[in-house]
Order: structure tokens, then sequence, then C-alpha cells
């Protein structure tokens, strides 16, 4: 590896920004890093942590790759990571833009990120290898989601229902019959996700054609996030429980090394074909048994705890994508704790602090 390399960040804004500078300034090799970072929004707080910002179009938009290539171009940058998933598939398409004028891209193939990416598609995935998946119907209309909610238990048991593709938590509801009585309004925070079925189907019903959704069962136990390296010559898998999660976002995780979790985190990611760093997320039904949530190909928010499991995947991943094979990786740091805490940034006359 070179004694300096120029990173590009995009999703500059994301709620995993200082994760991913933490690090790769931390890399195990003590490499330089020149941070360049990208976002939709000029007030990404992610461009107070980077050597260098720049505003760009959103990925749907015709201009995004020719403002990416221009940034590159002038920035020299050698290695772009995507920090969120609306990216993915367009970065995928456009490798070998980047490859020629000497910037790698550290992403899956587009067919990966495709069916990574969409939750259906995905659980076929996984039940066609044999691996465990939560019991599911998808939908169109609300009859179908009546039908397959009772199917499912509801409402004896909860139920979950959410879009096959989606960002973070965006459509994703618990049904619960009496998802809030007057104890819980006075003594609890709203979390969002809770409701009944017969206010989800009031909102469906209120403008707009009825989208595509799957419900799926409720599975009751700990959730798990598995952070992932894959290169040509070593993989590991790293799963850590998310002990407490606010609004989607990792807040106690602590590694634990669940054999069977591991094993489908690698089978699955084989299979698909997905490559360099990205996540799988795992909750146990009744029986304790991990079925599969969903996939992250990229990198995840809070992947940074991978550096105190001993193993810094993102780091493995920037070297894999540039072209240096990773020969092995440390051993993991088992029960390796990591926290979130609240953060601010106040910025008076160009002047930047961060509590």
């Amino acid at each position: 590896m070179q004694k300096r390399i120029r990173v590009m960040i995009t999703g500059c804004g994301a709620p995993g920004i200082k994760g991913t500078l933490f690090s790769l300034k931390n890399n195990p090799e003590d490499t330089e890093i020149y941070t360049v970072g990208v976002d939709m929004d000029d007030r990404a707080v992610g461009k107070y942590f980077v050597d260098a910002f720049y505003v760009v179009p959103s990925p749907e938009d015709q201009q995004y790759i020719d403002a990416l290539l221009n940034i590159c171009t002038a920035e020299n940058v050698d290695v772009i990571i995507p920090q969120t998933t609306r990216e993915l598939s367009v970065l995928s398409e456009n490798k070998s833009c980047f490859e020629r004028v000497g910037t790698a891209v550290m992403v899956s193939p587009f067919e990966a990120i495709h069916i990574a990416n969409n939750k259906q598609k995905l659980l076929e995935k996984f039940r066609e290898l044999g691996l465990p998946y939560p019991n599911y119907r998808l939908v169109t209309s609300c009859e179908q989601l009546i039908d397959a909610a009772k199917l499912l238990g509801y409402p004896d048991v909860p139920v979950v229902v959410k879009p096959p593709v989606s960002n973070g938590m965006r459509g994703m509801r618990i049904l619960k019959e009496s998802a809030w009585d007057v104890r819980r309004f006075l003594s609890e925070k709203p979390s969002g996700t809770e409701i009944s079925l017969d206010e989800l189907l009031s909102i469906l019903n209120r403008g707009g054609n009825f989208p595509e959704l799957i419900v799926m069962e409720y599975l009751p136990g700990m959730e798990y996030s598995v952070d992932v390296f894959k290169g040509k010559k070593v993989e590991v898998a790293i799963p850590r429980q998310r002990i407490k999660v606010v609004n989607g976002i990792s807040f106690t995780n602590k590694i634990d090394i669940r054999k069977e979790i591991v094993d489908y985190t690698l089978r699955a990611g084989h299979v698909l074909g997905l490559e360099f760093v990205f996540g799988f997320q795992f909750k146990l039904d009744v029986t304790g048994i991990p079925k599969l949530l969903e996939c992250n190909p990229r990198v995840q928010g809070t992947m940074v705890a991978s550096v105190f499991s001993g193993v810094n995947v993102i780091w493995y991943g920037v070297k894999e994508a540039m072209g240096e094979t990773v020969e092995s990786v440390p051993r993991i740091n088992e029960g390796a704790l990591f926290y979130r805490v609240w953060g601010g940034v106040g910025v008076v006359d160009g002047k930047v602090v961060e509590i």
C-alpha cells in the first residue's frame, strides 16, 4: 500500500461518516489518508471532518457521474467508498469510467447489488440456499395485506410490513392490534414503528396506488448486524449484537461470533457475488434461530465497530479495491463493545468546534 492515499467518501452527511473516517485514519499500517467528502447537501455535517468537500447532484441525476469524475480528476482520488444505498447501482454500472481516470470504486457487481437491495429477491435467494428466513408474503392490495397478516398470526402476534426496496427504516411498520394505549402514551417516547392494521390501512388508502409490500413474520429475539470483508484470498464475517437500536442506528453493540450467523453470511455473500465490504442483518425467532432481515451491500453505519473487534474491515476493503490482495486478518476480539454517543459540531465565523 502506498504511503498516502486519497479517498472519496459519498454520503458525507450519513450517520456513519465519523466511523468511516475513524476506520480510515486508524488503519493498522499507519497509512496517511486524505479524505474527500461529497454530498447533495451543503449542510452535511461530514464536511467539517474531511480534508475537502464538494456538493454533488443526486445519484439519479444524469450529471452525477460526470460530477464525481471531475472531482476525482481534480483531487487525484485513489478510491471511492460509497456510504449510502442510492448511489451503489450507478457507481457499479460506471466503475470502468472511474478506472480510466485512475480511481477504484469499492462496490460490488451490479447484479449482486440488485438482489441484495431487494428484500423479496434476497428472501427468495435464502430459500433457494436452504438458509433460515422469516415466513413472508408479497402483497399488492389491502385485501392481500389483511389475508397475509391473518395468515401470519395477526392479531394474536405482531407482524412486520415493509417495502421490498427501501432505505433505512422507511416504510417499515410493526403491526400490533393495541399498538398504543394511555399508559404507553404517557410513559414512553414514540417509536414511530408500531401501528395497528386498521391504522396502516387508513394510511395506504389515503391517495396514490397501493405499494408492493412484504408482510413478514415478527422476530422477537436479539438482532445481529454482521460486518463483512470479502477479498480474493481472505473473507471474514464479524457478527455483533445490536443491543440498543434508536431509529435504525445501533447505539450499543457487542461482538458475538455466532458460528451459524458467520456461516449463513459468508455462504450468502459468496452466492450473491458481493465483494469488498458489506453487511447482513439477522434476528432471532421465538426458538432462537437467527433469520434474515436484510443485506447492506456497502459500508454499514456502525461498521467502525469492526476496528475494535481487531479486524478493520473498511481498511481491508480499501486495500483490496486498490488491487492489493489481503493475505490474512488478525484474530477477532470476541466480546468487544462499541457504544455510540450523541455529539455535535458548533460553527461560528468559520471556526469549527466538536463536542
